[in-house]
C-alpha cells in the first residue's frame, strides 16, 4: 500500500468516542503522536456579524485562553495557514509573525510564544455541516512531525464523523440568544410565524431573522432539525 493509500484508511479510534473524556483522550494521544504539545478542536458559529469560536476539547490552560480570547482563536481557525485535509501544513511560527499581520499582532504573537505556543498549525475538518478546526501546537518551532500531523488530521475527520450529535453538543453551549431561543421554543410548541411575532411583540420578519439565526448556529438545514437539535441539547 503506498504512503498516500495509508494516510486515507479509517482509524478505528473513532468507534471508541462516547463521551467528553474519550474525546480528550483521543486528541492527547494525537497529540503525543505527533510532537505536539497542546490541542484545541474548535466550532465555528456565524454569530450575527461575526464568527464566534466555541472550543470543543482543549489542554490549553484556561489563562492562556482568557489571555488570548476567542476572536484571536476564531482568527486563527479561519487564518490563511488553515489547510483542507491532504494539503501540506504550514506553521504559525509566533517569533516570525510581521508586527500588524491581518492574522495576529505582534503582542499577540509575543503572548502566544510566552505562553507555549511558539508553533501552530491550524487544520480544517470535514465533519458533515459542521464548521470544525483542530490547532496543534508546540513550545519549540520544529518539534512537529509533518507527515504524522497530515495522518492526524485525517484520523480526526473519521473519528469525529462517527459522532457527531456528541461533537453537536459539545460546541453548542446554548449558543442560541434570549429571542432565537423564545422563537424556536414557540415554533416548537406549533405557533405559526405570525403568532410568535404577537405573542413577542416584534414582527414576523423578526421572528423569520431570528428563526435563520438560530438555524444557521446550529448548522440546520431547517427549522424543524434546529428545533430538534435544541430539544436533544436541552436548549429549549
Amino acid at each position: 500500500m503506498s504512503s498516500s493509500a495509508a494516510l486515507l484508511q479509517p482509524d478505528a479510534s473513532g468507534s471508541r468516542l462516547t463521551s467528553r473524556g474519550d474525546l480528550t483522550g483521543f486528541f492527547m494521544q494525537l497529540a503525543a503522536d505527533i510532537g505536539a504539545d497542546s490541542y484545541m478542536l474548535v466550532a465555528i458559529v456565524h454569530d450575527q456579524d461575526r464568527n464566534d469560536a466555541r472550543i470543543v476539547s482543549s489542554n490549553w490552560i484556561f489563562d492562556a485562553i482568557e489571555l488570548i480570547g476567542k476572536r484571536l482563536i476564531a482568527n486563527l481557525a479561519l487564518g490563511p495557514l488553515t489547510v483542507a485535509p491532504g494539503v501540506r501544513p504550514k506553521p504559525l511560527v509566533a517569533a516570525h509573525a510581521p508586527d500588524a499581520g491581518a492574522l495576529l499582532t505582534g503582542e499577540e504573537a509575543r503572548l502566544l510564544d510566552v505562553l507555549g505556543h511558539a508553533e501552530i498549525y491550524s487544520l480544517r475538518l470535514n465533519v458533515g455541516r459542521q464548521r470544525l478546526f483542530v490547532l496543534f501546537s508546540a513550545g519549540e518551532a520544529g518539534r512537529i512531525d509533518l507527515t504524522a500531523l497530515m495522518k492526524a488530521q485525517l484520523k480526526c475527520c473519521y473519528a469525529l464523523s462517527s459522532i457527531p450529535q456528541l461533537i453537536a453538543a459539545a460546541s453548542m453551549q446554548d449558543p442560541l440568544s434570549d429571542r432565537e431561543r423564545e422563537c424556536l421554543f414557540w415554533v416548537s410548541e406549533g405557533k405559526t410565524t405570525d403568532e410568535v411575532a404577537v405573542i413577542l411583540g416584534v414582527s414576523s420578519n423578526t421572528v423569520n431573522s431570528y428563526i435563520t439565526h438560530a438555524i444557521q448556529k446550529f448548522a440546520a438545514s431547517n427549522r424543524a432539525m434546529a428545533i430538534a437539535t435544541a430539544i436533544r441539547s436541552g436548549i429549549i
